[in-house]
C-alpha cells in the first residue's frame, strides 16, 4: 500500500507540477493577449466613430449639394421659360413686321409685351433700345414698311442675342448637372465606403468582445485552478512526506523484528536449547517431567523477552510470549508458532519486493 500511496504521490506530484507550471507561463500570456485585444477593440472603435463622421458628412454634402441643384435648376427653368417666352414675341413681331404692318399692331398683345420687354432686356443697347420703343410708341394709322428694315433688323440681332444668352444658359445647366451627378457618385461611394468599413470593423468588435470575454473566463479559471492545484500539491508534499516518516520507521520496526527474531531463532538453536529441549523428553517420574517442562519454558520466556527487547514494538512476539506465559500450549506448539511467523515474514518481504518492482516500472 505504501508502494502505490509512494507512486501515487510521485505521478501526481508530477502532474500538479507540470499543471502549475503551464498555469503560471499561461497567466501572463492570457493578461498580455486581453490587454492588446482590449486596446485593438478601442482602436476599432475610434475608426467606427471617424468612419461614422465621414459618412454623415458625405450625407451632408449630398444633401446640400442636392438643395443647390434644385435651386439652379428652378432658376434655369425660370430663366428659360423667359427667354423662350421674349423669343417667341420677338419672332412673331419679326413676322409681322416683314409683311408690313396696319396701323393696328401697335394695339396688338404683342406689340404690349414688346414695349414691357424694350425696358428690362438686357441684349439691346440703349440707341436700339430707343428706336423700338419709337416705333412702338408711333401712332401710324396706315401700313408701314421700314425703308431698310431696321427695326426688323434691330429685333432678329435681338432675337439672336436672346437665343445665345439661352444656350449659354443651357450649357451652364448641363455643367452644372455633370458637376451635381460627379459629386453624388463621389459621395455616395464615400458613404458606401464608409459604411462597409463600419460594417466589418463592427464585426471585429463584437468577435474581439466575445475573444476578450472568453479569454478573462479562462484567466479566471486557470487562476483558480493554479490556487487549488497548489493548495493540494502542497497538502500532497505534506502527507506523502508523513507517510514516507511513518513508512521509515515502520521499515525500521520491521528491520529490528527481523533482528530479534533472527536473535531468537539462533537463542532456540543453541545448545543450551537443546539440552533443555532435550530434559522436556517423558521420564519415569510425572512429577519431574511437569517441573523441568516449567523451568523450560520460562527460560524460553526469558529468551522471547530478549527479543522484545531488540524489537521494541512487535505484536508477534508479544503473542509468542503471552501463549508461553498462558501455559495452555505445549512447547512444541510456540516453536510451530515461531516457524510459522518467520515464514510470513519471508513472504511480506517477498511481495512487498515484487510490489514495489511492478509499481516502479509501471511509473
Amino acid at each position: 500500500m505504501y508502494d502505490k500511496f509512494e507512486c501515487y504521490c510521485k505521478t501526481n506530484g508530477g502532474e500538479l507540477s507540470l499543471s502549475i507550471a503551464g498555469a503560471n507561463t499561461k497567466i501572463p500570456a492570457l493578461q498580455s493577449n486581453i490587454e492588446v485585444a482590449t486596446d485593438k477593440k478601442a482602436q476599432l472603435e475610434e475608426e467606427v466613430k471617424q468612419h461614422q463622421s465621414y459618412r454623415a458628412a458625405a450625407v451632408d454634402s449630398m444633401k446640400k449639394a442636392t438643395a443647390i441643384r434644385e435651386k439652379e435648376a428652378a432658376s434655369f427653368a425660370k430663366e428659360k421659360a423667359t427667354y423662350d417666352t421674349d423669343i417667341g414675341a420677338l419672332t412673331r413681331a419679326i413676322t409681322a413686321i416683314s409683311r408690313g404692318m396696319a396701323g393696328g399692331f401697335l394695339q396688338t398683345p404683342t406689340a404690349a409685351f414688346l414695349r414691357k420687354l424694350m425696358v428690362s432686356v438686357r441684349e439691346i443697347d440703349d440707341s436700339n433700345r430707343q428706336e423700338i420703343i419709337s416705333f412702338l410708341s408711333g401712332t401710324q394709322s396706315e401700313e408701314y414698311v421700314p425703308q431698310s428694315g431696321e427695326i426688323v433688323g434691330i429685333l432678329k440681332q435681338l432675337q439672336d442675342e436672346m437665343v445665345k444668352s439661352l444656350e449659354d444658359a443651357q450649357s451652364i445647366e448641363k455643367e452644372g448637372i455633370a458637376a451635381y451627378e460627379n459629386l453624388m457618385a463621389a459621395k455616395k461611394k464615400e458613404k458606401w465606403a464608409s459604411t462597409v468599413s463600419i460594417e466589418n470593423k463592427s464585426k471585429r468588435i463584437g468577435d474581439l468582445a466575445v475573444e476578450i470575454a472568453t479569454m478573462k473566463n479562462d484567466l479566471t479559471d486557470t487562476e483558480e485552478a493554479l490556487v487549488e492545484d497548489s493548495k493540494f500539491l502542497d497538502n500532497l508534499k505534506k502527507d506523502c512526506g508523513t507517510k514516507e516518516t511513518d513508512w521509515k520507521e515502520r521499515s525500521k520496526t520491521r528491520s529490528e523484528e527481523l533482528v530479534a527474531i533472527a536473535e531468537t531463532i539462533r537463542i532456540l538453536n543453541s545448545d543450551d536449547a537443546l539440552e533443555l529441549f532435550k530434559k522436556t523428553l517423558p521420564s519415569a517420574s510425572f512429577v519431574q517431567v511437569v517441573e523441568t517442562s516449567d523451568s523450560i519454558q520460562e527460560r524460553v520466556f526469558t529468551m522471547i523477552r530478549q527479543a522484545q527487547l531488540l524489537a521494541q514494538n512487535s505484536p508477534r512476539l508479544d503473542f509468542i510470549a503471552l501463549a508461553l506465559r498462558g501455559k495452555k500450549i505445549g512447547l512444541e506448539k510456540v516453536m510451530q508458532m515461531i516457524d510459522d511467523m518467520v515464514a510470513n515474514l519471508k513472504t511480506e518481504q517477498k511481495d512487498d519486493d515484487n510490489k514495489k518492482r511492478i509499481l516502479c516500472s509501471a511509473a
